[in-house]
C-alpha cells in the first residue's frame, strides 16, 4: 500500500455544459506506484497535461475519485512530494535562473545554503551554469525550460510530473534532460510520469499510457 503514490477511479474532467462541453479526460483509472515510469502520450489537445494537473492537484475533477494514499493530502503535495515541470512558462520573473531552481528547498524550510546545495549540481548537469544569475527575460525559451525541470528536480520529490519538457529544446539538449531527469528519479527512488509527442522520449520509459482525443458533445460524460 505504500508503494502506491497515487491512485484515481473513473476520474473525468470536463470544460463547460451542454452541447459544447469538452471532456478532457474521461473515465480514467489507474495507479502510479513508487519508480515507475510512465510517458503519457497522444497526439495535441488529448487531455495531457489536463490529467497531469489532476494528478498533481492543480485542478479538480469533474467526477471520479482521485488519491494519494503515500503522499498525503493535496494540499500537503507541493511543494514536497510531488512536483511539476511545466509545458510554458513558469520561472518566477523577479528571481535569477539559481534562484527560481532554488525556491523549492526554501518553501520546504531549508537554508539558504541547504538551497544551493541542492540547486547548483543540476544548474551545472542542464548546462545552466552560464545563465544562472540571470533573469528569466534575459533567457532562451530552451533555457528557461531546463531551469524549469531543475527547479521540479530539486526538492527530490517522490512522484515528477513532466509536461513536453523537450518541447522548446534542440536534440542534443532534450537527450541530456532526459538523462538527468531519469537519473535523479532513480536516485530518489521517485516515480515519474512524462507527457510527450517525442517517440524518441517515450521510449525511453518503459511504461506508456495513451490518450485518445478529447471527446466533445457528450455532456453525460462526466457526472456531476
Amino acid at each position: 500500500m505504500g508503494d502506491v503514490l497515487v491512485r484515481a477511479a473513473g476520474l473525468c474532467r470536463q470544460f463547460g455544459y451542454g452541447p459544447g462541453a469538452v471532456i478532457a479526460v474521461a473515465h480514467a483509472s489507474f495507479e502510479i506506484r513508487r519508480r515507475d515510469r510512465i510517458a503519457l502520450t497522444g497526439p495535441s489537445g488529448s487531455g495531457k497535461t489536463s490529467l497531469l494537473h489532476l494528478i498533481a492537484a492543480l485542478d479538480q475533477p469533474s467526477g471520479g475519485i482521485i488519491e494519494w494514499p503515500a503522499l498525503g493530502r493535496p494540499e500537503h503535495l507541493r511543494p514536497g512530494p510531488v512536483a511539476v515541470a511545466f509545458q510554458g512558462p513558469s520561472l518566477l520573473p523577479p528571481l535569477t535562473v539559481a534562484e527560481n531552481v532554488a525556491l523549492p528547498v526554501l518553501l520546504a524550510g531549508g537554508t539558504e545554503a541547504e538551497a544551493a546545495a541542492a540547486a547548483d549540481p543540476l544548474i551545472e548537469r542542464l548546462g545552466l551554469s552560464d545563465v544562472a544569475s540571470k533573469l528569466p527575460e534575459e533567457i532562451s525559451g530552451g533555457q528557461a525550460q531546463r531551469a524549469g525541470m531543475a527547479r521540479a528536480l530539486t526538492g527530490e520529490p517522490q512522484l515528477i510530473l513532466a509536461d513536453e519538457p523537450t518541447g522548446q529544446l534542440d536534440r542534443s539538449s532534450a537527450l541530456q534532460l532526459i538523462d538527468v531527469l531519469l537519473q535523479q528519479a532513480e536516485a530518489t527512488k521517485a516515480a515519474l510520469v512524462v507527457a510527450t509527442h517525442d517517440a524518441s522520449v517515450a521510449e525511453r520509459l518503459p511504461q506508456r499510457w495513451t490518450i485518445a482525443e478529447r471527446i466533445l458533445n457528450t455532456g453525460a460524460a462526466c457526472t456531476f
